[in-house]
């Protein structure tokens, strides 16, 4: 059986066939054979980056588009026009609003002075990461400067150099086009510095924090510090480096060992049918994180259990308009604390009813959902519209999340 891709990029740039290679016969493959394994990978690759730049293009034009069309608005806000924009390209492309903002300025920067990186971009030379972190690096610059780095970045094999040495190599030549500017970035970073955290597989999460370089390493260092004071000290060693760093950090961030119970609630999504049969394998399940078997590790002050069938939260209405208490508890947990919009994974931020309060929509668990703060606020422009479970556009593009 053979199995064939036929992919074509737009105005006949390319069209390629490939075909799965014969059957094994038994007999080693040749040299030449296996070469051409390799040789068929480098052209997907090369098509697929040709892809990717026909869709900037795409992006780019379809934001022009937009923007003509909303320019006979006559209060038309730009940061609203753009926001719907984002939220269009968001769900055309499957992704976050936040990557999809990325794209819409990786496209629209490539027509603004890095020309021959857009050409081999075009090419299939160079991939989207290498080019992205291209076009981040000259983010400050002016139209002139990025053309002075597209000249010096072009002289260096930027297809044979790795994404970090890519970005690495761009920002020591826009540093070197434009210092004062390249000097005003670094001060803006240092603005930028701030903690978040994000779920992790396993009933763990990740807590990360941008730092001036300065900080981040003298606080490293000082967790460095307490794995050498804990392995000379007379106590047996029974942690590795990594958990004893760890355990450091809570410590000295939260006042608590480790193993103290923890002051929060969790909510936890018990299946009922475990409820009903104690040897049901279906897991428990925290909002947000996943999966979970550390019920029988609990230490924290307290758990509320919201019961479900077939992963659905059971139950709950309101007569009033706000989203609150239990019901407000039975959304987020629903939704799995997550964004309901289609590829957004965005932490929940506000309550939404689907069909509009203002046009008779019950403030009940069928009604309601839960929205990042960008697409909750978006959807409140003209055009934008949920119909039950799908989202309409302005353009009349409709996109569903199937649960």
């Amino acid at each position: 059986m053979f199995v064939s891709w036929v992919l074509s990029c737009y105005d006949g740039c390319m069209t390629t066939t490939l075909t799965d290679p014969p059957a094994a016969t038994g007999t080693v493959p040749s040299r030449e054979e296996r070469a051409a394994g390799f040789a068929r990978i480098e052209r997907l690759v090369a098509l697929r980056n040709r892809i990717d730049a026909e869709i900037a293009e795409e992006v780019r034009a379809a934001a022009q588009r937009e923007v003509e069309a909303r320019l006979e608005e006559a209060l038309a806000d730009p940061e609203r026009v753009e926001a719907s924009i984002v939220g269009q390209l968001g769900l055309a492309l499957r992704i976050s609003p936040t990557r999809a903002r990325t794209q819409l300025r990786l496209a629209r920067d490539l027509h603004a002075g890095l020309e021959k990186i857009r050409e081999a971009f075009a090419a299939g030379e160079l991939d989207e990461r290498r080019v992205a972190a291209i076009v981040a690096a000259a983010r400050h610059l002016s139209s002139d400067e990025r053309t002075e780095l597209d000249r010096r970045l072009t002289t260096h094999d930027l297809p044979m150099l790795g994404v970090r040495k890519v970005a690495d190599l761009a920002r020591t030549v826009a540093a070197a086009v434009a210092p004062e500017a390249f000097a005003e970035r670094a001060r803006a970073a240092r603005r930028d510095r701030h903690v978040a955290i994000s779920p992790a597989e396993d009933g763990m999460a990740v807590l990360r924090a941008l730092l001036p370089m300065e900080q981040a390493i003298a606080c490293y260092a000082a967790l460095r510090k307490a794995v050498t004071e804990h392995w000379v000290s007379p106590e047996p060693v029974t942690r590795t480096r990594g958990q004893i760093m760890a355990d450091t950090l809570v410590e000295r961030l939260s006042g608590q060992a480790a193993t103290t119970p923890a002051q929060v609630e969790i909510q936890v999504l018990v299946p009922v049918e475990s409820l009903l049969d104690p040897d049901s394998p279906l897991p428990a399940e925290i909002p947000g994180l996943g999966t979970t078997d550390l019920l029988d590790q609990a230490t924290c002050v307290g758990w509320r259990r919201l019961v479900t069938k077939e992963g659905i939260v059971i139950g709950g209405d309101s007569r009033r308009r706000a989203f609150g208490g239990v019901l407000a508890d039975w959304i987020r947990a629903r939704d799995r604390g997550r964004c309901t919009e289609p590829g957004c994974d965005a932490p929940i931020a506000h309550l939404d009813h689907r069909r509009r309060w203002s046009e008779g929509g019950a403030t009940s668990l069928e009604n309601g959902r839960g929205a990042c703060a960008f697409h909750n606020q978006v959807r409140e422009q003209a055009g934008w519209s949920v119909e039950g479970a799908a989202t309409v556009t302005p353009t009349g593009r409709r996109y569903a999340l199937r649960l």
